[in-house]
């Protein structure tokens, strides 16, 4: 799985308190950025949360 944070992102951090081994806040770009290239198994579940309560629609996952 690869997730990528769109343009869209409105920096509201829910994606960052829902899963901060994954997510991080760039404070220069005022947007939340991955902190990996594939996401481990152990997140999965909580990314695709991630991306389906993402109210700007900027979470986007490709699947393997």
């Amino acid at each position: 799985m690869k997730v990528t944070i769109t343009s869209n992102c409105m920096g509201d951090r829910n994606c960052n308190n829902l899963c901060p081994e994954v997510f991080e806040y760039d404070e220069d770009q005022l947007k939340s950025t991955v902190k990996f290239d594939e996401i481990p198994d152990q997140y999965k579940d909580v990314v695709r949360r991630a991306a389906a309560e993402c109210g700007a629609d900027a979470i986007e996952i490709t699947e393997d």
